[in-house]
Formats: C-alpha cells, sequence, structure tokens
C-alpha cells in the first residue's frame, strides 16, 4: 500500500510520540511510505512565533532518524518544499462547501481550548486546516493513513473531498483512503496532563539518561503515601501507569510489593528510569550518527522533497485535466 502521514514540527517530540514513530518504522517494511513534517500545518496555530520553526524541523527528521525511520525505505520530506499541496489545497477550496468545516468535531473544542490559551485561531488556515490535511493525503493518492482515534473524522472528511471531487469532475482519480489504526501508548505527562513541551511535563526522545531520571523523579505518585513501609495504591499512581507500559515483565511484582509497603517510591522510580532508558538508549544512538552528519541530514530532506514532487506533479496534472484548468 501507498502510506502516507505527517507530523508538526511544534517542539522536539517526547516518549509518547515513540509508539507512534515505531508503527510507521514497521509499515516501512512492506509498503511505500511517504512520511512528512507539516511545516504549514505548525503555522494553523503557531503563525505570530516562527523563530524556532526550521530548527523543530531539523530536531524532527533527527528524532525521526533516531526511532529508525529509513530514507532509503521511506519518503522522508518538508511539507512545505512540495508545493503542490498548496496548488491541490486551493483547487480544493473552490468546491468544498464551507458548512463542511465548521462541522468538523474539533474545530469549536479547539477554538475554546486555544482561546483559553491567549492564541487567537479565528482565521481561515485554522478553519481550513481539515482541508489542507486532505489535499495531503490525495496527492499522493494514498491507500491508507496511520492515525489515531481522534483523527478519524478529519479522514473521513478527506473522503469525502475525494468522494465529491469524482463526483463534480466524472472521474475516479483520487482513492477513498482507509484508516490504519494502531494501538497508541497514551502517556499522561509527568504531572499527570497531557504530555506537552509547553507544560514542561515531557520526557523527550532525545532525554540523556540524567534527564530522564531528572523528569522521572518528579512524577506524581500515591499521595496517600507518606513512608516507604505505608501499603500503597498502585492504581492511583502515576508511576505505576508508566511501569505498565516500560516494565510489563515485572509489572505483577511491582504492584504486590507496593500494595505491601515493600518498596518504596524513589527505588520504585528509579527502576522506571531505568527502564525508560534501555528504550530510548538505541534512538539516542542513532539519533546522535545522524546529528554528527548534519549535511547528509539536509540531503535526505532534498532527496525526499524531489521524490515527492515527482510524484504530486503527477497527480497535479491529472487533477488539471480533469477540472479543464
Amino acid at each position: 500500500m501507498r502510506i502516507l502521514s505527517g507530523m508538526r514540527p511544534t517542539g522536539r517530540l517526547h516518549i509518547g510520540h515513540l509508539s507512534v514513530l515505531e508503527n510507521w518504522v514497521r509499515l516501512q517494511e512492506e509498503n511505500e511510505c511517504f512520511y512528512f513534517i507539516s511545516d504549514w500545518h505548525a503555522l494553523t496555530t503557531g503563525y505570530d512565533n516562527t523563530a524556532e520553526l526550521q530548527e523543530n524541523i531539523r530536531a524532527m527528521l533527527l528524532d525521526w532518524l533516531g526511532a529508525g525511520l529509513d530514507p532509503e525505505r521511506s519518503t522522508l520530506f518538508v511539507q512545505s518544499h512540495v508545493k503542490e499541496h498548496a496548488e491541490l489545497h486551493l483547487l480544493f477550496s473552490m468546491f468544498t462547501p464551507l458548512s463542511w468545516l465548521e462541522r468538523v468535531p474539533t474545530y469549536k473544542d479547539q477554538i475554546q481550548q486555544l482561546g483559553k490559551e491567549g492564541k487567537d485561531v479565528s482565521t481561515y488556515g485554522f478553519l481550513g486546516y481539515p482541508l489542507l490535511m486532505a489535499a495531503d493525503i490525495l496527492i499522493y493518492l494514498a491507500d491508507a493513513v496511520p492515525v489515531g482515534e481522534d483523527q478519524l473524522p478529519h479522514l473521513e472528511f478527506c473522503r469525502e473531498v475525494a468522494r465529491r471531487f469524482n463526483h463534480l469532475y466524472k472521474t475516479s482519480l483520487f482513492p477513498e483512503p482507509q484508516a490504519l489504526l494502531a494501538k497508541v501508548a497514551m502517556l499522561p505527562g509527568i504531572d499527570g496532563r497531557k504530555m506537552s513541551k509547553s507544560y514542561h511535563n515531557d520526557i523527550p526522545m532525545s532525554a540523556s539518561p540524567e534527564e530522564v531520571w531528572e523528569r522521572v523523579r518528579l512524577m506524581i505518585t500515591d499521595p496517600a503515601r507518606i513512608h516507604k513501609t505505608d501499603p500503597g495504591h498502585p492504581e492511583v499512581c502515576l508511576v505505576h501507569t508508566y511501569h505498565e507500559i516500560y516494565n510489563g515483565e515485572e509489572i505483577e511484582e511491582t504492584r504486590v510489593n507496593c500494595r505491601g509497603g515493600r518498596i518504596g517510591c524513589v527505588p520504585c522510580k528509579k527502576r522506571l528510569a531505568e527502564k525508560i532508558n534501555a528504550v530510548l538508549e538505541p534512538v539516542r544512538e542513532r539519533r546522535a550518527k545522524w546529528a554528527a552528519r548534519p549535511e547528509l541530514v539536509e540531503e535526505i530532506l532534498a532527496a525526499g522533497a524531489a521524490k515527492a514532487r515527482t510524484t504530486a506533479g503527477r497527480t497535479m496534472a491529472m487533477v488539471r485535466e480533469a477540472m479543464g484548468v
């Protein structure tokens, strides 16, 4: 299958992104994969703060390479380096009803949430980002898109756009891409809220062993447990939630020892930090090797954009023919 997915470069990736990238790595083994850094999408909420955008793009690519994405197997590129995305988005906007965009389930919720954070997103770019997303997917005639359940409405919107184009212009040009739902570890931040760089509650994928320990050390534990020998309640402990993901082979022993007051919170956190570091060590090693070759990283982006433009260019030629423009 031809697979398409992307990420917004809004800051360094954290360990919550790792399971997504591991799925991408698996997909590249048997499929034709296009993975892009969606810098235009980053502007939909961050148009007024672009000082770190280019740095974030390079850091994201290094994180991808560190996670195991292979530029020989996958096409890795930056969205804005392939102008056909913008052209197809423009043409789609000519026939997409405004009501379709306004009814996207996340639109009003995000307007309210971002408004509370002091961001003005009463812009066409923010309203229209699902349409740009549809263009991102359909420009490559993608068969499937790896998504979480929260992204399913956006993918269905994309399928509606494909159907409308095909109906209006009497063609079967665009496929209706399918969702590839993967089980993704939903990690809370170290304070229990959603993990986010903006909350300073994340554990970066590129974190050193010392930084991992410092973040784990600050994790919230059972508030009712005062002394090491007090019986613990792992079901309300954030550290235990992480143990379930990173320390499955010892989870039952950890749970029993916690409930019995036979292990303190600090040793429990230290064991968790060891497990997280064991997962991140090969990621750090691969990332460091690529970071030492910045010229090669630029070559990867250039080669990826060239390949993507070739594929996107073929699609746009058929789009123009179908639309008579």
